[in-house]
Protein backbone atom coordinates (compact mmCIF):
# COMPACT_ATOMS: atom_id res chain seq x y z
CA UNK A 1 0.00 0.00 0.00
CA UNK A 2 1.27 3.59 -0.93
CA UNK A 3 2.86 5.67 1.99
CA UNK A 4 1.48 9.22 2.23
CA UNK A 5 3.51 12.13 3.13
CA UNK A 6 1.92 15.31 1.41
CA UNK A 7 -1.41 16.07 0.15
CA UNK A 8 -2.19 18.93 -1.98
CA UNK A 9 -5.99 20.22 -2.23
CA UNK A 10 -7.79 23.13 -4.38
CA UNK A 11 -10.79 24.01 -2.31
CA UNK A 12 -12.91 25.05 -4.93
CA UNK A 13 -16.70 25.96 -4.63
CA UNK A 14 -17.08 27.91 -1.84
CA UNK A 15 -18.65 31.07 -3.68
CA UNK A 16 -20.96 28.57 -5.53
CA UNK A 17 -22.04 26.41 -2.57
CA UNK A 18 -23.38 29.97 -0.55
CA UNK A 19 -25.04 31.56 -3.86
CA UNK A 20 -26.65 28.18 -4.26
CA UNK A 21 -27.97 29.00 -0.55
CA UNK A 22 -29.59 32.21 -1.48
CA UNK A 23 -26.84 33.91 0.45
CA UNK A 24 -23.63 35.32 -0.27
CA UNK A 25 -19.89 34.05 -1.81
CA UNK A 26 -18.54 34.90 1.41
CA UNK A 27 -20.88 32.48 3.35
CA UNK A 28 -19.51 29.63 1.93
CA UNK A 29 -15.62 31.05 2.33
CA UNK A 30 -16.87 30.76 6.34
CA UNK A 31 -18.01 27.36 5.94
CA UNK A 32 -15.07 25.92 3.98
CA UNK A 33 -13.17 26.92 7.14
CA UNK A 34 -14.35 24.11 8.98
CA UNK A 35 -14.31 21.59 6.03
CA UNK A 36 -10.77 22.51 6.96
CA UNK A 37 -10.33 22.03 10.44
CA UNK A 38 -12.14 18.73 9.99
CA UNK A 39 -9.83 17.54 7.47
CA UNK A 40 -6.65 18.89 9.45
CA UNK A 41 -7.57 16.68 12.40
CA UNK A 42 -8.16 13.77 10.64
CA UNK A 43 -4.70 13.86 9.13
CA UNK A 44 -3.12 14.00 12.20
CA UNK A 45 -5.08 11.16 13.18
CA UNK A 46 -3.70 9.13 10.19
CA UNK A 47 -0.03 10.32 10.51
CA UNK A 48 -0.21 12.31 7.31
CA UNK A 49 2.70 14.71 7.52
CA UNK A 50 2.23 17.58 5.37
CA UNK A 51 -1.07 19.11 3.42
CA UNK A 52 -1.20 21.66 1.32
CA UNK A 53 -4.30 23.76 0.79
CA UNK A 54 -4.32 26.63 -1.86
CA UNK A 55 -5.91 29.30 -0.38
CA UNK A 56 -5.21 32.41 -2.44
CA UNK A 57 -4.14 32.77 -5.73
CA UNK A 58 -2.30 35.81 -8.01
CA UNK A 59 -5.35 35.38 -9.66
CA UNK A 60 -7.95 36.01 -7.20
CA UNK A 61 -6.78 39.53 -7.11
CA UNK A 62 -9.46 39.80 -9.77
CA UNK A 63 -12.03 39.22 -7.40
CA UNK A 64 -14.37 41.85 -6.02
CA UNK A 65 -12.08 44.00 -3.54
CA UNK A 66 -14.86 43.21 -1.09
CA UNK A 67 -14.44 39.42 -1.33
CA UNK A 68 -10.79 39.82 -0.68
CA UNK A 69 -11.23 41.68 2.16
CA UNK A 70 -13.47 39.36 3.78
CA UNK A 71 -10.72 36.62 3.19
CA UNK A 72 -8.18 37.69 4.64
CA UNK A 73 -10.30 39.27 7.26
CA UNK A 74 -11.33 35.22 7.72
CA UNK A 75 -8.03 34.23 7.66
CA UNK A 76 -6.68 36.90 10.11
CA UNK A 77 -9.54 36.14 12.68
CA UNK A 78 -9.29 32.72 12.64
CA UNK A 79 -5.52 32.63 13.49
CA UNK A 80 -6.47 34.88 16.19
CA UNK A 81 -8.97 32.50 17.55
CA UNK A 82 -7.21 29.30 17.15
CA UNK A 83 -3.48 29.74 17.10
CA UNK A 84 -3.03 28.15 20.58
CA UNK A 85 -5.17 25.42 19.73
CA UNK A 86 -3.02 24.82 16.54
CA UNK A 87 0.03 24.95 18.53
CA UNK A 88 -1.53 22.21 21.47
CA UNK A 89 -2.42 19.87 18.37
CA UNK A 90 1.28 20.25 16.64
CA UNK A 91 -0.04 22.10 13.59
CA UNK A 92 3.09 23.73 12.02
CA UNK A 93 1.86 26.42 9.38
CA UNK A 94 4.00 27.34 6.89
CA UNK A 95 3.36 29.69 4.20
CA UNK A 96 3.79 29.24 -0.18
CA UNK A 97 3.50 31.86 -1.68
CA UNK A 98 4.58 35.89 -2.23
CA UNK A 99 3.62 37.41 0.91
CA UNK A 100 5.79 40.58 0.49
CA UNK A 101 3.11 42.02 -1.43
CA UNK A 102 0.08 41.23 0.84
CA UNK A 103 -1.37 44.07 2.85
CA UNK A 104 0.40 44.79 6.16
CA UNK A 105 -1.98 43.42 8.70
CA UNK A 106 -2.56 39.88 6.84
CA UNK A 107 1.73 39.71 6.32
CA UNK A 108 2.24 40.10 10.04
CA UNK A 109 -0.72 37.75 11.23
CA UNK A 110 0.80 34.99 8.85
CA UNK A 111 4.27 35.54 9.72
CA UNK A 112 3.17 35.83 13.35
CA UNK A 113 1.46 32.58 12.64
CA UNK A 114 4.31 30.49 11.48
CA UNK A 115 6.68 31.67 13.91
CA UNK A 116 4.47 30.76 16.91
CA UNK A 117 4.00 27.03 15.47
CA UNK A 118 7.55 26.09 13.98
CA UNK A 119 8.29 23.68 16.09
CA UNK A 120 5.22 21.90 15.97
CA UNK A 121 5.64 18.03 15.13
CA UNK A 122 2.75 16.21 14.43
CA UNK A 123 2.06 18.00 10.90
CA UNK A 124 2.85 20.57 8.77
CA UNK A 125 0.29 22.61 6.94
CA UNK A 126 1.12 24.90 4.02
CA UNK A 127 -0.97 27.73 2.99
CA UNK A 128 -0.80 28.52 -0.57
CA UNK A 129 -1.63 32.70 -0.15
CA UNK A 130 -0.38 35.06 -3.38
CA UNK A 131 0.80 31.91 -4.68
CA UNK A 132 0.84 31.15 -8.43
CA UNK A 133 3.13 28.34 -10.10
CA UNK A 134 4.19 30.19 -13.11
CA UNK A 135 5.48 33.16 -10.87
CA UNK A 136 7.30 30.75 -8.70
CA UNK A 137 8.88 29.03 -11.78
CA UNK A 138 10.01 32.03 -13.39
CA UNK A 139 11.57 33.92 -10.06
CA UNK A 140 13.21 30.53 -9.72
CA UNK A 141 15.13 31.01 -13.02
CA UNK A 142 15.84 34.46 -11.63
CA UNK A 143 16.99 33.71 -8.81
CA UNK A 144 19.75 30.74 -10.16
CA UNK A 145 20.62 33.30 -12.89
CA UNK A 146 20.87 36.31 -9.91
CA UNK A 147 23.50 33.88 -8.34
CA UNK A 148 24.94 32.05 -11.28
CA UNK A 149 23.85 28.84 -10.07
CA UNK A 150 23.59 26.09 -12.46
CA UNK A 151 20.44 25.14 -13.42
CA UNK A 152 19.43 21.63 -12.47
CA UNK A 153 16.50 19.76 -11.29
CA UNK A 154 18.15 19.75 -7.25
CA UNK A 155 19.32 23.25 -7.94
CA UNK A 156 16.00 24.07 -9.17
CA UNK A 157 13.89 22.59 -6.74
CA UNK A 158 15.66 24.02 -3.70
CA UNK A 159 14.66 27.68 -4.87
CA UNK A 160 11.20 26.54 -5.39
CA UNK A 161 8.58 27.55 -2.40
CA UNK A 162 8.16 24.19 -1.14
CA UNK A 163 11.97 23.56 -1.02
CA UNK A 164 12.45 20.14 1.56
CA UNK A 165 9.10 19.07 1.14
CA UNK A 166 8.55 16.14 -0.50
CA UNK A 167 5.82 16.41 -3.91
CA UNK A 168 2.48 15.86 -3.31
CA UNK A 169 1.44 12.20 -3.67
CA UNK A 170 -1.93 13.02 -4.94
CA UNK A 171 -3.79 16.23 -5.60
CA UNK A 172 -8.06 16.22 -3.98
CA UNK A 173 -9.66 19.52 -6.20
CA UNK A 174 -13.22 19.86 -5.62
CA UNK A 175 -16.06 21.79 -7.26
CA UNK A 176 -16.60 19.67 -10.39
CA UNK A 177 -13.66 21.31 -11.92
CA UNK A 178 -10.81 19.28 -13.69
CA UNK A 179 -7.59 21.63 -14.28
CA UNK A 180 -4.73 22.83 -11.76
CA UNK A 181 -5.54 26.48 -12.18
CA UNK A 182 -1.86 26.99 -12.18
CA UNK A 183 -1.12 25.56 -8.65
CA UNK A 184 1.76 23.26 -7.92
CA UNK A 185 3.05 22.33 -12.02
CA UNK A 186 6.62 21.70 -10.81
CA UNK A 187 5.45 19.33 -8.20
CA UNK A 188 2.63 17.62 -8.99
CA UNK A 189 3.83 16.24 -12.13
CA UNK A 190 3.62 12.71 -10.49
CA UNK A 191 0.84 13.21 -8.27
CA UNK A 192 -2.19 11.17 -8.74
CA UNK A 193 -5.34 13.35 -9.32
CA UNK A 194 -8.58 13.41 -7.96
CA UNK A 195 -11.30 15.61 -9.36
CA UNK A 196 -14.57 15.59 -6.95
CA UNK A 197 -18.33 17.26 -8.10
CA UNK A 198 -18.73 17.84 -4.69
CA UNK A 199 -18.55 21.91 -3.68
CA UNK A 200 -15.75 22.67 -1.06
CA UNK A 201 -18.31 22.71 1.78
CA UNK A 202 -20.40 19.82 1.17
CA UNK A 203 -16.80 17.72 1.06
CA UNK A 204 -16.50 15.53 4.23
CA UNK A 205 -14.06 13.36 6.37
CA UNK A 206 -15.84 10.19 4.54
CA UNK A 207 -15.15 11.70 1.02
CA UNK A 208 -11.51 12.30 2.17
CA UNK A 209 -11.41 8.58 3.42
CA UNK A 210 -12.51 7.09 0.40
CA UNK A 211 -9.48 9.04 -2.04
CA UNK A 212 -7.13 7.92 0.59
CA UNK A 213 -8.00 4.64 0.50
CA UNK A 214 -8.27 4.72 -3.34
CA UNK A 215 -5.06 6.43 -3.18
CA UNK A 216 -3.32 3.51 -1.00
CA UNK A 217 -4.49 0.93 -4.03
CA UNK A 218 -2.57 2.72 -6.63
CA UNK A 219 0.05 1.33 -9.05
CA UNK A 220 2.11 4.05 -9.10
CA UNK A 221 4.89 3.55 -11.82
CA UNK A 222 6.74 7.01 -12.04
CA UNK A 223 7.22 5.95 -15.89
CA UNK A 224 8.45 2.48 -15.22
CA UNK A 225 6.46 -0.44 -16.34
Amino acid sequence: MNKINHIAIIMDGNGRWGKKRGKSRNFGHLKGVEVIQNLVKESIKKKIPILTFFTFSTENWKRPKKEISFLFKLIEDYFSKEINNLKKNGVKISILGNIKSLPKKIKKCLLKSTNLTKNCKNIRVNLAINYGSKHEILNTFKILKKNQTKVTERNFENKLYTKGVPDPDFLIRTGGKKRLSNFLLWQLSYSELYFVDKLWPDFTVGDYRKIIEQFRKVKRNFGNI
